[in-house]
């Protein structure tokens, strides 16, 4: 039995004293410069992602008369500077339409003001709006 017991101390200890050696590594100082390079490359190619995310807009008109689209334009942004304007060609019509807002309830605000100015139709769409990256 102390035979046995003497054998398995031996055997802990000698696990003990091989776990006890250490590792060195060392690094390339190379390594840094190219993580902080890619950390650059991927802030980059990711800025303009960030810049557009799913929302709403407001749609005024939907025409085929350039000039008609364009005066609309005009008179609105006299009215509401803060709201940008987007006019899309889709032939054969022009569409114009209005600001960036992440909620349904920020842009049905504008609509309703919109809709005493143009009562023929003001529709809130879904749409890619950009924002202000953080």
């Amino acid at each position: 039995m102390k035979k046995i017991l003497i054998i398995a101390c031996c055997l802990f200890a000698t696990k003990l004293f091989a776990q006890t050696n250490s590792v060195t590594v060392h690094k390339d100082p190379r390594v840094d410069s190219l993580v902080s390079k890619q950390i650059q490359i991927n802030e980059e190619t990711t800025r303009d992602s960030r810049r557009n995310i799913p929302g709403y807009r407001i749609l005024v008109i939907t025409s085929n008369d350039r000039n008609k689209v364009f005066n609309v334009k005009a008179q609105i942004y006299q009215e509401y500077p803060e709201l940008k304007p987007y006019i899309m060609y889709q032939p054969p019509n022009y569409k114009l339409k209005l600001g960036n807002f992440k909620t349904q309830d920020e842009a049905q605000i504008y609509s309703d003001k919109l809709i005493k100015l143009y009562p023929t139709g003001v529709y809130i769409i879904h749409d890619v709006i950009e924002v202000k990256p953080d």
